[in-house]
């Protein structure tokens, strides 16, 4: 028991380093590009508890863990989000392009964290807990970068998408961020509950975990380091 609760707090830390990071990307990224929003609003912080969103961190998870327990006995997905850092594209000369740079960065701290971690891999003396956390560090990195370049508002493929599709097709795209959320967690959802049926039926895993081992993999192999998985 104490192991399992100590795995489980590892990897909470683990995701909400990453998670954390990913949205500072955001604030900075807007700061650099002249909107200083994130910083009044005392959003650039390494705090967890300023990231918390009441909906996206607690209720939502809250209710797909009650729910699935009290319905099939185990969790079969989950799905939360941090709140997310306030960005105003009036600050913006080219608010949907400038916009679009915003997004990326989330990704992009994720990416490196993802290879810095494998640069510290290459260290032959590290402790084996050390290269275990690592290495699910680096996954986890790979795996929250990709599935937010999915290009569905609101994530940040969502809004990337925005930025570069020509002004009518962008409109028209910003207006599915009101209902992206629903459609993504339909993604998640639904193949887990076919799989809880005996129905083989994932198009999102079956393209994204073969790229994320990938990557993680040709990320060792960049950085010299052996694979850790």
């Amino acid at each position: 028991m104490m192991g399992l609760i100590g795995d489980i707090a590892l990897t909470a830390a683990l995701i909400g380093t990453a998670i954390i990071l990913h949205e500072l990307a955001h604030g900075y990224a807007a700061w650099a590009l002249g909107d200083q929003t994130a910083r009044r609003a005392g959003r650039l912080s390494l705090n967890p508890l300023s990231h918390v969103d009441r909906f996206g961190t607690i209720i939502l998870p809250g209710i797909l863990l009650i729910g699935q327990m009290l319905t099939f006995g185990k969790v079969l997905f989950m799905f939360g989000f941090a709140k997310p850092v306030p960005v105003d594209p009036g600050y913006f000369r080219f608010p949907r392009q400038m916009m679009a740079l915003v997004a990326i960065a989330g990704p992009l701290m994720n990416f490196s964290l993802a290879f810095l971690s494998a640069l510290v891999l290459r260290d032959p003396a590290l402790p084996q807990g050390v290269v275990e956390a690592l290495g699910t560090f680096i996954t986890l990195n790979l795996a929250l970068g990709m599935f937010n370049l999915l290009p569905i508002p609101p994530l940040d493929g969502g809004r990337i998408a925005v930025g570069v599709l020509p002004l009518k097709l962008a409109m028209a795209w910003s207006r599915l961020e009101g209902v992206g959320i629903v459609f993504v967690l339909l993604l998640l959802a639904v193949p887990a509950f076919l799989r809880y049926q005996g129905v083989d039926f994932d198009p999102l895993g079956r393209t994204l975990i073969p790229a994320v081992d990938w990557a993680h993999g040709a990320l060792m192999h960049l950085a010299g380091a052996p694979y850790v998985g």
